[in-house]
């Protein structure tokens, strides 16, 4: 009988730092496989997943990943009732989510000077500042485990994934 791991998923509106921690997550955590959400990491322009087929494809590969005792982590805005759709959800023992967190000026000043800058519109700064604060509102009753909040504003990625390994590690010697 294979013993069940958990799974850890990273989330946050866009702009807080998913991506940017990903190296850092890497080198610290080399018996973590970590994944992006990001349809260009799926090796096709010519095909787009759409979100669900994402999230299903990628909790197959963490639960092939689980079954040889290696963890994965996940980088990207899933939401739990999303991943609770995934036919492969229940082979965990949990699935743990982690916010990453900026403040509202922070995360629309990187927004704003990301490559795709011109898709941000003020409109779409404010759904990510009102659904940030969905997830900071939420972290203890639409979580479960309850999700604990990294603040990614003026601390250095490498420290945000040390955070980030602490949480992973307490979690994985349970």
């Amino acid at each position: 009988m294979i013993q069940k791991l958990p799974l850890f998923i990273l989330t946050g509106a866009s702009g807080v730092g998913k991506t940017t921690v990903m190296e850092a997550l890497r080198e610290l955590m080399p018996d973590f496989d970590v994944l992006s959400t990001d349809n260009d990491n799926f090796g096709t322009t010519a095909v787009k997943l759409e979100y669900q087929d994402r999230y299903n494809l990628l909790l197959h590969f963490a639960n092939a990943v689980a079954k040889s005792g290696r963890g994965t982590i996940i980088c990207g805005t899933v939401m739990p009732w999303d991943a609770q759709k995934c036919d492969t959800y229940n082979e965990f023992s949990e699935v743990c989510f982690i916010n990453l967190h900026c403040d509202d000026a922070t995360r629309n000043h990187r927004l704003r000077n990301r490559e795709d800058r011109a898709t941000w519109t003020d409109e779409m700064l404010k759904q990510h500042e009102q659904f940030a604060q969905w997830l900071l509102d939420n972290a203890e009753i639409a979580y479960n485990p309850p999700m604990p909040i990294i603040n990614t504003t003026s601390t250095p990625p490498y420290q945000v994934a040390e955070q980030i390994q602490r949480y992973i590690l307490s979690k994985w010697s349970q």
